[in-house]
């Protein structure tokens, strides 16, 4: 079993920045990929950024060149940094670890204003 928590999200002004925290607890030696999805009001839940098999990285077109993601195995975190933040960056924000199975946070909500 893997506990993931996330923090750091909040309201801010379109072209702001937010850097979200997921912290893993459990069986983190276990976990191969991590990273964020987000899911907007009345829309499927998209992937943000993950880091695969604790290497590369991997990004949704619409955040590349204004978000990274950083992995930190040591403590089994991950961070996302939001820059250049856009209205429809909006949305529940979840961390995503993969072991054998999916494992998700609850979500923290970034609400970016226009």
């Amino acid at each position: 079993q893997v506990q993931l928590v996330e923090s750091g999200g909040g309201l801010v002004q379109a072209g702001g920045s937010l850097r979200l925290s997921c912290a893993a607890s459990g069986a983190t030696y276990n976990i191969n990929d991590m990273g964020w999805y987000r899911q907007a009001p009345g829309e499927q839940r998209e992937l943000v950024a993950v880091v695969v098999n604790g290497v590369g990285t991997k990004y949704a077109d619409s955040v590349k060149g204004r978000f990274t993601i950083d992995r930190h195995n040591a403590n089994s975190a991950v961070y996302l940094q939001m820059n250049s933040l856009k209205p429809e960056d909006t949305g529940v924000y979840y961390c995503y670890a993969k072991t054998f199975v999916d494992y998700w946070g609850d979500g923290t909500l970034v609400t970016v204003s226009s």
